[in-house]
């Protein structure tokens, strides 16, 4: 018989869950008496929502007071025997909400790995392929496993109808642990360190009469004896060579080697080296600074004393990365943990060598290319604090810190910090800083060319600014070129898209075995097919933007939504055969500089040659490895690579970056070329920059040739206060979608003018952005401008909340989304 007493001393708890969906609020559910010891905030709890739909949601508030509008469901089971997410993360997840305005389980979605938010749609396959011993595991565990051979893979659903239960999280998530099963996709292969096979003498061969008389022996083979006396001349000066580094020495080909190895002449060992040549002299764990290095680790120290941002503006291979290293061991010494943040999932790997020599098991990686087992692993090696210094790109911020006491965000200016869909529409860089805040932690931003924002804030004091404005070492500054491509077609010194003196510039470069990178910053082969008789363009179904030919599938492609159709050869609109290629991408480049140089070995870098998880390393260990010897990209090549070889770099067409119809297009375009040019001569060699341009005086162009940061800092802040952009205003954005492009217009004229009730003039638009069609969806965009001074930006987003509100209880706009972006640009 049950205590009467006991049942009087339970408590009825109520939890407010976030929901990994787009909805306004925190939803409440009752706990079971039964559950009521496992139940906390941040643990995971399996709720039912809707009618049909079982989710895993984050517990975030623990009540006694049940909702006042609704019955309260029960949860269903506790997933968590400690929180996944701790109350520093869920401040971090309302500030993004608030900020950035967008809800709250959309923070949830983007924060946690899939295989820690699983729901009724979640796909669970099978982990490994051979045979496991299953004597341990229970019935349902055995069922489970059973039906995952016969179908291959289910759903959390099907799961839930085989069991006969609704609750199956906790036997997934144990299956899960015991690596039975995996989540969503599939496994691949880990970061792996770069090898090198390097060759060693056999020790028949250790004295002066034994290697004699192997030369000897090979008088009939001329090829193997260059090769044996390349080696020992190499081998005075080289700790280790390299197959290649006696291949380039000898002339002889991998024939000969092969043959030398299979005599026994030569051993071949594998060590572990940089992907990235160039660095090798960095890939030491002891280095010393050289005095200004000194000066500015120093500096930054000091400035920490005052400030919690500290803006490093050091020119490009000033030795930015050994100075943040040693303020990462600083942080450890003193208890702390790290976060090093990057702008590319590609850079990853180059400063993972590194800082693995320095940090060893303590490092871990994460970021978007990891499947989501692997994630799900950094993520409770970071809440167990296992990994001191983590390494990511931008959702790196989002993982479960325990002491952080430092943050660096290296290439600060990079607009791949922030992310543009889905919401939340955040930008790492500021979220970082208000990630550090919470922690009482340090930010270090990093780049050879600040954000525009980022320098004002420094200059106005908010931010410590320290300044590395010489190149480490004896490496110097590129010598830059500019090319007039009117005056040198006018000279017929035009060759396709390259004038006379890029193409004698790479020739010489490859005449001294040193490599070249060209800059072109448009993928595909051909931009835009044109009619020359009409001027039809082959234009994309569902986007309202021009179709890019790609050479190597043969086919037109959308780069919006990804259509794709058959070229045209005939034109549509008029019949006649006169369609044109018009205007040139990397596999265009590719193409023509093969005819004009066809001894060339040729790389391309873009966004079709690097599919798949190690497809960016592939290219880069190839050309660091000499491989090729001209690599052509897009913007990835300027993003922070270092390549020892690397003496030219050239520049195709500098119009297209300086002319992009955006308030930022100047302070890219100078970012950009300093950045590319910053490839060129990073040792004791001046390597060299040729920029073409229809524009030889352009500002911009100027600027960069000069080195001119302080110069376009001035004219960009001037001209921004005058128009009300940032660092003087916020911009909000929000644009209004519908299929129908009447309902569009009628829909974001109606949004405006509610907004312009409350905010006047700080209301543009509506107008159709530059694409005002994608994925069949037209476009009308409203910009909000709001000053920094005299206004509460809180206020101001309560009114957009507000009139976002009146617009969606209007049933004339059924159906019309609204996409709200913060910052955008």
């Amino acid at each position: 018989m049950s205590n009467p007493e006991l049942f009087a001393e339970r408590k009825t708890f109520f939890v407010e869950v976030i929901l990994p969906l787009a909805i306004a609020k925190t939803y409440t559910y009752r706990v079971p008496f039964e559950l009521n010891d496992k139940i906390g905030i941040g643990v995971r709890v399996i709720v039912q929502f809707g009618r049909n739909k079982v989710y895993s949601a984050i517990v975030k508030h623990i009540t006694t007071n049940p909702p006042e509008k609704y019955e309260a469901k029960y949860i269903m089971d506790v997933v968590d025997e400690y929180a996944i997410v701790d109350e520093s993360q869920l401040k971090l997840w309302d500030w993004i909400a608030d900020y950035y305005m967008c809800h709250l389980g959309e923070v949830m979605q983007a924060a946690l790995p899939a295989a820690l938010k699983m729901a009724s749609e979640t796909k669970i396959i099978a982990l490994a392929k051979e045979e496991r011993d299953r004597s341990d595991l229970s019935d349902k565990a055995f069922l489970v496993l059973d039906a995952l051979d016969v179908a291959g893979e289910l759903s959390v659903g099907d799961v839930s109808k085989i069991l006969g239960q609704k609750s199956v999280f906790p036997l997934l998530k144990s299956l899960f642990e015991s690596g039975f099963i995996q989540i969503s996709e599939e496994i691949k292969e880990r970061y792996k360190p770069k090898t090198k096979t390097f060759l060693i003498f056999s020790s028949l061969y250790s004295d002066g009469e034994s290697k004699r008389i192997l030369l000897d022996s090979l008088n009939r083979a001329p090829k193997q004896q260059d090769a044996v006396l390349g080696f020992m001349q190499l081998s005075k000066t080289k700790e280790d060579v390299s197959r290649q580094d006696l291949m380039e020495a000898t002339g002889c080909g991998a024939g000969a080697i092969t043959a030398l190895i299979d005599k026994g002449v030569f051993e071949v060992k594998q060590k572990v080296v940089s992907r990235f040549q160039g660095m090798d002299v960095l890939l030491t764990k002891d280095f010393t600074f050289s005095e200004i290095q000194q000066k500015a680790f120093e500096d930054i120290n000091t400035h920490f004393e005052q400030k919690d941002v500290v803006l490093l503006h050091g020119v490009t291979a000033s030795g930015k990365t050994q100075i943040y290293i040693r303020m990462i061991e600083q942080a450890l010494a003193s208890g702390k943990n790290a976060l090093y943040l990057l702008p590319e999932i590609a850079l990853t790997t180059q400063i993972t060598e590194r800082l693995k020599l320095h940090f060893g098991n303590d490092l871990g990686v994460y970021h978007s290319k990891f499947n989501d087992n692997e994630r799900a692993e950094v993520w409770h090696k970071v809440l167990k604090n296992e990994f001191k210094v983590v390494i990511g790109a931008r959702s790196a911020v989002f993982l479960p810190f325990r002491d952080l006491g430092l943050i660096i965000v290296d290439e600060e200016h990079e607009n791949s910090y922030k992310q543009y869909d889905p919401a939340p529409r955040y930008h790492a860089r500021d979220t970082a800083i208000y990630l550090a805040h919470l922690h009482y932690a340090k930010v270090l931003l990093g780049s050879a060319t600040p954000s525009v924002e980022s320098y004002y804030n420094a200059k106005a004091n908010k931010y410590g600014l320290v300044e590395l404005l010489q190149r480490f070492g004896e490496a110097q500054l590129p010598e830059i070129e500019i090319i007039n491509i009117p005056e040198a077609a006018r000279k017929d010194e035009m060759h396709s898209y390259f004038s006379a003196s890029l193409l004698k510039g790479i020739e010489e470069a490859v005449s001294k075995k040193e490599q070249v990178i060209l800059f072109q910053n448009r993928r595909g082969h051909t931009p835009f097919v044109q009619c020359s008789t009409c001027g039809y363009v082959a234009k994309c179904v569902n986007c309202d933007v021009s179709l890019t030919y790609h050479k190597s599938s043969n086919l037109l492609h959308c780069h919006y939504c990804g259509h794709s159709e058959n070229t045209v050869n005939v034109c549509p609109g008029c019949g006649m055969p006169h369609m044109e290629s018009k205007g040139f991408g990397t596999e265009r480049v590719e193409e023509e500089l093969e005819i004009l140089m066809p001894n060339l070995r040729i790389g391309r870098l873009d966004l079709d040659s690097t599919k798949g998880k190690y497809g960016f390393d592939r290219i880069i260990s190839a050309f660091d490895d000499h491989e090729y010897d001209v690599l052509i990209g897009t913007q990835m090549v300027a993003k922070g690579l270092d390549f020892g070889r690397v003496s030219l770099i050239g520049i195709l067409n500098a119009d297209t970056i300086i002319n992009f119809p955006e308030f930022r297009a100047y302070e890219r375009a100078f970012s950009l070329f300093s950045q590319v040019a910053g490839r060129a001569g990073r040792r004791q060699d001046q390597g060299k920059v040729i920029i073409q341009t229809y524009t030889p005086n352009h500002r911009v162009i100027e600027q960069v040739v000069n080195h001119d940061y302080d110069g376009m800092f001035m004219k960009e802040v001037t001209e921004r206060k005058n128009f009300a952009y940032p660092p003087f205003y916020r911009i909000i954005r929000i644009d209004v979608k519908h299929p129908d492009q009447q309902q569009t217009l009628d829909s974001a004229q109606k949004l405006a003018n509610l907004l312009r009730t409350s905010l006047g003039n700080r209301i543009l638009g509506p107008e159709p952005p530059l694409v005002a069609r994608v994925r069949n969806h037209y476009i009308q965009t409203i910009t909000l401008k709001i000053e920094r001074t005299n206004i509460s930006i809180q206020k101001v987003k309560e009114l957009i909340r507000t009139a976002l509100l009146h617009f969606e209880l209007d049933k004339l706009n059924a159906g019309v989304r609204t996409v709200i972006d913060v910052d955008p640009y």
